[in-house]
């Protein structure tokens, strides 16, 4: 994912932040369901990286950050997905058989040095 968005010349910042988010989200994924398969995708869309993660559902509840998460250890991943993203939500996935976990972070130029 790193050299993809390497290649589409993101600023490092951007890099650091979609693996974070990638990463919280594709653990939830792989923690919270039974899937056999979970799928990354990654579009800019305008001025944002669009982060999607789909699984094949058969969990629980839909992805929600959990109350007084900040301070602990496990939980938090959501509230990070918040943090560094402009905006995040949830999707049925389109098959009917699952759902997409997608978040929008800020997409710029890479900084010059």
């Amino acid at each position: 994912m790193i050299a993809v968005l390497h290649e589409w010349g993101a600023a490092e910042q951007v890099c650091d932040d979609a693996e974070l988010v990638v990463s919280e989200l594709f653990t939830n994924a792989v923690r919270h369901t039974d899937s056999e398969k979970v799928d990354c995708e990654l579009t800019v869309v305008g001025a944002f990286l669009r982060l999607e993660i789909t699984d094949q559902g058969r969990g629980g509840s839909a992805p929600h950050v959990q109350p007084g998460s900040v301070d602990k250890e496990c939980g938090r991943g959501l509230f990070l997905v918040g943090a560094l993203s402009e905006s995040w939500g949830v999707r049925p996935d389109p098959s009917g058989r699952g759902r997409t976990v997608w978040a929008d972070l800020p997409y710029g130029p890479p900084t010059a040095h």
